[in-house]
């Protein structure tokens, strides 16, 4: 097949839709795929790629980016082309960030109470959020194209906030690859990690990896390690990716804990760093289906997040990972973490949550959606006949 791919940018460290579309890319190409990529830019890591081109330059205005997007895949003679939320001139459309309406109600939960009414009107008056809005009208107002939903969470949230019917949703959960994402690889990199950080054996680490700081709830997160360490428990926090953030270092300091959180930053393999860790922590106000917690859950490693994120719906509450209603109640994520300081807990639980993760593996995410590509080509060729 000859296939498109459009993505905002195409540089794996940003962030979860431009690592899935670089794995993507592999499988495509490993199968014998022509693949086309539009996008404003392209990271060097994405050079040794057998792909074809098309950069758009850099355009800050989201409507004029899928219009540019629009004119390129124009000229283009391509089978199938799948857009990761950029444009509107697609067969396919994935948003990995899910629908804005949702993310922008489940991101008032960050503001106090008093402001969130300003920051609603905000959305439907500013003219940023106006060219938004226009944009997913033509983002999801085609009959014809199909929507995939990497959650329940998200297929929902389309149905309430742009009205697309149930028939033109397909449902496709993200995946790991488990043997990049494995517990064998914790003695390469386990001690070497912990020692370079300052983490002593006997210390419990909790990872978080996220790009969006308040977004992700890494302020519950140090606040909860917070809760622990006045009680004299061995408690480590590793933060990997982001820029390092003043706010989030002010906590960390404002609580004492400046030797008990490590800023690590942006990490181009973070498989050591899962290594290091004994649990996942990822309190987060909204996310579409976290890769961090299927990587998590593939290392071995239970995870502690909450209902908004989609990839919650993977996993037991209890038995391979814990659920949390709030992500701002620190008290509540203080508790289970505290929980996750019985090894025999943690090893329990990361055991079920490797089961979890061998269900939901990478190849099996490429199969589904290589089965909406072959099943709207089909659909195709019945009109034309």
């Amino acid at each position: 097949m000859r296939i498109g791919l459009v993505i905002e940018r195409f540089r794996p460290l940003r962030g979860g839709a431009d690592q899935w579309t670089l794995q993507f890319v592999r499988h495509l190409l490993a199968a014998g795929h022509e693949v086309h990529v539009v996008a404003q830019d392209f990271s060097p890591q994405t050079e040794p790629l057998a792909i074809v081109r098309h950069p758009l330059g850099l355009i800050r205005s989201p409507v004029r980016r899928a219009e540019a997007a629009e004119r390129k895949l124009r000229g283009l003679a391509l089978d199938v082309i799948h857009d990761m939320g950029v444009g509107w001139h697609c067969d396919v459309f994935e948003p990995h960030y899910g629908s804005r309406y949702g993310q922008w109600e489940r991101k008032l939960r960050l503001l106090p109470f008093w402001l969130r009414p300003w920051k609603r009107a905000a959305t439907r008056l500013l003219p940023r959020y106006r060219q938004l809005r226009h944009l997913m009208q033509r983002q999801f107002g085609d009959p014809q194209r199909t929507i995939i939903a990497l959650s329940k969470m998200v297929a929902r949230d389309f149905g309430r906030f742009h009205g697309v019917p149930g028939e033109r949703i397909r449902l496709i959960y993200n995946g790991v690859d488990p043997k990049r994402f494995s517990p064998a690889h914790r003695e390469a990199h386990r001690d070497g990690v912990r020692e370079g950080l300052g983490i002593a054996r006997s210390d419990v680490a909790y990872l978080f990896v996220g790009h969006d700081f308040a977004l992700k709830g890494l302020a519950s997160a140090i606040r909860a390690v917070g809760r622990l360490a006045s009680e004299r428990q061995a408690v480590r926090l590793m933060v990997v990716g982001g820029r390092r953030s003043r706010r989030h270092v002010r906590l960390a300091r404002s609580l004492q804990l400046e030797d008990r959180v490590n800023f690590v930053g942006l990490a181009e393999d973070p498989v050591p760093y899962y290594s290091a860790a004994d649990a996942l922590v990822l309190p987060t106000f909204s996310d579409s289906c976290s890769l961090a917690v299927l990587e998590a859950a593939a290392s071995g490693l239970p995870s502690v997040t909450t209902q908004f994120n989609g990839a919650a719906e993977l996993l037991t509450d209890g038995v391979d990972g814990y659920v949390l209603a709030d992500p701002s109640d620190d008290g509540q994520l203080a508790d289970r973490l505290r929980r996750l300081l019985n090894p025999a807990l943690r090893r329990r639980m990361g055991e079920a949550a490797r089961r979890t993760a061998l269900q939901h593996t990478f190849h099996r995410n490429c199969h589904e959606v290589l089965a909406v590509y072959r099943e709207l080509m089909s659909r195709s060729r019945r009109r034309a006949a």
